[in-house]
């Protein structure tokens, strides 16, 4: 892994003869020590097992916790790290090879502004696997295409960090503008981009009125990938934030700070996109990036105006500080009606109460569909990448919009009564609560950091929950095994 080159990334997996007791991650742990102990009362032994450090993984985990323990071995790598070259090797089975592999990357962050003395040469990471079944040691490499397709979902996690960890003197519109250039020639598509005072002009009222005042002009950016012979079509839709003021109802001295991170859904989005189309997604695939800083200026939305969106729907403003649901609803409904999407997946930074709710390492999940919120939570298992579901009743919900002037407020009236579900019902709003098709909508403002430093929450996820759309054997293993059934029930 070189330090500045997201591309990198050594993995394989090592084939080595060891006892049958390596049958569970105390064994290993109990043995590994032992031996370490021994090695230091050895006044012979090679110097450099002194860098050497042997870590079990908890015991413990529970039903709403990833089996592979991720968030453990993040902070393991990322606590032992040494700054050179480094070679990691995780035993494990193989049924937690894609999270532990997922697990290992995010402790790798590619941005830093740190002033380094002299010439730093670059850093590679080799990571390893023994891969377990019971009390048996695989002895079968994985195949390059498997290790190639680790690597591209690597890549996409790194780059979404990467994206989210810039500030936006670094990382305002045009330079993630830039960076999805960057991935639409990796993988030989070319970007549809409306911004600006076009964004007005098409009906773009939300991401429009929400980056009309910063300084770097708002835009949609679409990235389309359409093989041949594809019978659905997918959409994901992610919020790009790239910096939250708060607009004119301007957030206080220490909310702002950690805002650069408001673009976390769109920067996900861009690195699962990357790893689907490198690991040959079969179906029409749409990555839809909603762009803008949410500034104040002279042009600022004022509480009290009223937009008119994409979907037609006018909304009354009464709070600039709830923008991301504006764009997204545009990024939605031009996904319904431009793209013809019969899966919609919005993912965002959405609500200070995901946190509350749901916690820093379980995104929410809200949708329309059983089936999807199923797929959904396996898929946040199987990655690491963990969700938790939030009550989908627009019957109950969606009257804390209500406004006397226009369709709909953008804030609730009521800020105690389910706030993750009403943020997201006001986005399904925007499909209509009949839409036919699949909705999810995943609130990740929490899991998309951990301290200072992005995770690259949300490529994984993607990529396991949509894998059975691809041709690359390693993500039809790790994708959820759940089918639909007979008579699919519409929950409206």
């Amino acid at each position: 892994m070189d330090g500045d080159k997201p591309g990198q990334w050594q993995m394989s997996q090592k084939s080595l003869v060891a006892p049958a007791s390596f049958s569970n991650h105390q064994k290993i742990g109990q043995r590994g020590v032992a031996a370490a102990q021994r090695l230091r009362q050895d006044d012979h032994v090679d110097p450099i097992w002194d860098l050497a450090t042997l870590a079990a993984l908890p015991l413990k985990c529970s039903r709403h916790n990833t089996n592979s323990r991720a968030h453990s071995i993040t902070k393991l790598v990322s606590t032992n790290v040494t700054g050179v070259n480094e070679s990691i090797v995780i035993v494990c089975e193989k049924k937690d090879l894609f999270a532990s592999a997922c697990a290992v990357v995010r402790a790798f962050p590619l941005f830093s502004r740190k002033n380094r003395r002299g010439t730093t040469p670059p850093v590679t990471v080799n990571v390893e696997f023994i891969l377990m079944e019971g009390e048996k040691i695989l002895l079968e490499p994985l195949s390059q295409p498997e290790i190639s397709c680790i690597e591209s979902v690597a890549r996409g996690i790194r780059l979404a960090a990467k994206i989210v960890d810039t500030p936006c003197n670094e990382m305002n519109v045009s330079h993630f503008l830039e960076e999805v250039q960057t991935v639409a020639g990796e993988v030989g598509l070319t970007p549809v981009i409306i911004r600006g005072e076009d964004l007005e002009a098409h009906g773009f009222g939300g991401i429009y009125g929400v980056g009309k005042a910063a300084a770097v002009p708002p835009a949609l950016c679409v990235l389309s990938h359409e093989p041949a012979g594809a019978t659905k079509t997918i959409a994901w839709v992610g919020k790009g934030i790239v910096y939250d003021t708060g607009g004119l109802s301007i957030k206080g001295k220490t909310a702002m700070p950690g805002m650069k991170r408001d673009c976390g859904g769109a920067a996900a989005i861009l690195g699962a996109f990357y790893a689907a189309v490198k690991s040959g997604f079969t179906e029409n695939l749409h990555a839809v990036f909603c762009l803008a800083e949410n500034s104040v200026g002279p042009n600022a939305t004022r509480p009290d105006d009223i937009h008119k969106l994409y979907s037609g729907l006018t909304v009354e403003i009464n709070n600039t500080d709830a923008e991301g649901r504006l764009v997204l609803s545009d990024g939605v409904a031009y996904a319904k009606k431009d793209l013809k999407a019969e899966i919609i997946l919005d993912m965002a930074t959405l609500t200070g109460a995901q946190g509350i709710a749901t916690g820093k390492y379980h995104g929410a999940i809200l949708t329309n569909s059983d089936l999807w919120e199923q797929k959904a939570l396996d898929a946040g298992r199987i990655s690491g990448d963990l969700l938790s579901p939030v009550p989908y009743c627009p019957e109950l919900h969606f009257s804390e919009f209500s406004s006397s002037v226009a369709d709909m407020k953008n804030s609730v009236g009521d800020r105690n009564n389910a706030q993750v579900s009403c943020a997201g019902l006001f986005i399904a709003a925007h499909l209509g609560f009949d839409y036919s098709g699949s909705w999810l909508h995943i609130d990740m403002a929490s899991p998309v950091h951990c301290g200072e430093r992005a995770t690259g929450y949300g490529v994984a996820l993607l990529c396991s929950l949509f894998g059975n759309y691809t041709t690359c054997s390693l993500l039809q293993q790790f994708a959820p095994n759940v089918t639909e059934p007979p008579l699919k029930k519409v929950c409206l």
